[in-house]
């Protein structure tokens, strides 16, 4: 993410389960509504744009992080030419009518493997309206652009969606043009927002955040983030029936105390969303932040996320190849796949450094 994403203190990590759950031959595996985003290899807990490239309109990108091996991978190739690599730049405005997570006919667990997979848990109570979605490519970048650069992407760009920064204590950009004015105005002109709160992060994370939670303090600060994430999407115009995506930074998923804390905040988090008309969805990296959450999916915890925006820079603008778990996740425009960061790009004179996203998942509510 171009905001401060969090880097783990040692190299790439594969998600690993933290409950061994004994099968029988007539057992299956129950799969909920969680997917995995890629940690990004490194150390401290911000995204790589603590520190800002800048940017013709003073917009930041994502620098790539040190020693990340996905980020190496990502090619430096033109937004352009990634738009063909399999999604369209096109809105969809149906979605399934119930966002929680449902397993695939073959049945698998979060790592692909597994036998056939049961009916999930009751989902908790969510709106009553299937939410707005967008196929096509996203952008995000730490600082939401000037309007004049919003209008010279519109249809020059081969984008149709932007990630904006709403809210959260560890969000590590101002954003003098995020305002309601701005977000009607991007709005009427064609563009798809997508919402995006940084909360508290995990106690475990290294450095420093203003923000950090607890096992004593997930369940409180969940409700209450997730109570200000709807506040804040309120005052900028996003209609109940949005989906808000909250950001869960990199973390060590083999410190199982950390890990179930998290989930306590997520699905905390998630419960005061929904309570408000709101759907809940996700950001993490592939191999730690969201790896906990799609672990949770693997024995069906309740109150996961509706969407899920995973982390993992293979340079695949798509949401299905590229998808690291099972297929049966996330399925039925709920996923989004940040695929490159970094990026300078110049459309319609205007340039700004952007993180470059297939998405295929819902958005704002605006108007």
């Amino acid at each position: 993410m171009s905001n401060h994403r969090a880097r783990e203190s040692s190299g790439r990590r594969r998600p690993r389960n933290r409950r061994a759950v004994l099968l029988s031959a007539a057992a299956v595996l129950v799969i909920g509504s969680g997917a995995a985003a890629l940690a990004a290899a490194g150390s401290g807990d911000e995204h790589p744009a603590a520190a800002p490239a800048a940017t013709a309109e003073g917009g930041t990108g994502t620098p790539i992080p040190d020693g990340s091996a996905e980020a190496a991978a990502s090619p430096s190739t033109s937004a352009s030419a990634s738009a063909s690599a399999s999604v369209s730049a096109s809105a969809s405005a149906s979605a399934p009518a119930s966002p929680s997570a449902s397993a695939s006919a073959s049945g698998a667990s979060p790592t692909g493997k597994g036998t056939a997979a049961a009916p999930p848990a009751a989902p908790v109570a969510k709106p009553g309206t299937a939410p707005e979605t967008f196929t096509g490519l996203a952008f995000d970048t730490c600082t939401a652009p000037g309007l004049a650069t919003m209008n010279a992407w519109r249809g020059t760009s081969p984008y149709g969606a932007a990630a904006v920064y709403i809210g959260g204590r560890n969000r590590g950009c101002a954003q003098p043009q995020l305002t309601a004015g701005w977000v009607k105005s991007v709005s009427s002109s064609g563009w798809k927002l997508i919402p995006l709160y940084v909360g508290a992060q995990p106690p475990c994370q290294t450095g420093s955040s203003p923000e950090k939670l607890t096992a004593d303090t997930a369940v409180p600060l969940g409700t209450t983030d997730g109570n200000d994430a709807v506040a804040k999407a309120a005052a900028l115009g996003m209609r109940p029936g949005s989906t808000l995506y909250l950001d869960v930074e990199a973390y060590n998923t083999a410190d199982t105390s950390c890990a179930d804390a998290v989930l306590a905040y997520v699905q905390s988090w998630n419960r005061a969303v929904h309570g408000s008309g709101y759907w809940a969805g996700y950001y993490g990296f592939a191999s730690s932040s969201a790896a906990g959450i799609a672990e949770a999916a693997g024995r069906n915890a309740p109150d996961l996320p509706d969407a899920m925006w995973y982390a993992r820079y293979d340079g695949a603008a798509d949401t299905t190849g590229s998808f690291p778990f099972a297929s049966g996740l996330w399925s039925g425009h709920r996923r989004g796949h940040q695929y490159q960061i970094n990026q300078k790009e110049t459309y319609g004179g205007a340039t700004v450094t952007v993180d470059r996203n297939a998405w295929d998942a819902p958005v704002a509510v605006v108007g």
